[in-house]
Formats: C-alpha cells, structure tokens, sequence
C-alpha cells in the first residue's frame, strides 16, 4: 500500500524525474566533452611541485561522474522509497538533496571538462 501512495504523489514523482533528468544529463554531457584520442585531458595542478606543477589525469577518473551520478540518483530513490511510510517529509528531504548533489556533480564536471 505504501509503493502505491509512493508513487501517486505529484511532488515525489517530481522529484524523481528531475533527479533522473540530472542523472542522465551529466552522462550525457560528460560523454560529449570525453576525448578519448588524448589521454592525458584531465590536468592538475600541484603547487608544492615547482616546475611539474601540472599533472595529466586519465579519463576514468571523469567517467567516475557518470557512475557516481548514477549511483545518486538510484541510492537517494531507495532511500525516499524506504522513508515514506515513516514520514513523507523526511522523502522529500531525501530527494531534494540529492537533486543537490546531483546539480553540483555537473557544475563539477563540466568545470573539469571546459577547455
């Protein structure tokens, strides 16, 4: 009885869907902005090194957005699934907090993927 009332209510379905949105969006724009012909795309910056300051990175650690952008939007879906017959407030701040980390892992990716 609890999946039914679950997913009857038009502000958690909202809040799935953008969760969703934003999930698939990331995917999407970290796959678009992948060069996977260079391999060394990622560059860091470590002041302590003097003149090798800047460090190349790989491409699996930016696909990590994509899996951890995943893993988000599944975990806090569970998670608000779980906590509605408890109390439909706490779903609701469950959800809108991984809409949260969600938007900040695109501005974080797309931060690392400009060039």
């Amino acid at each position: 009885m609890a999946a039914k009332k679950y997913f009857h209510d038009r502000l958690i379905l909202l809040l799935l869907s953008v969760n969703i949105f934003l999930a698939l969006l990331t995917i999407v724009l970290v796959l678009l902005r992948l060069d996977f012909a260079s391999s060394g795309q990622i560059i860091q910056y470590r002041s302590n090194l003097g003149l090798n300051a800047f460090k190349t990175g790989s491409v699996i650690g930016i696909m990590s957005f994509m899996v951890f952008s995943t893993f988000v939007a599944a975990f806090h879906s569970y998670l608000s699934y779980r906590a509605y017959h408890i109390r439909r407030h706490f779903a609701l701040v469950v959800l809108g907090l991984g809409t949260l980390l969600l938007i900040l892992s695109l501005i974080v990716s797309n931060a690392l993927l400009i060039v």
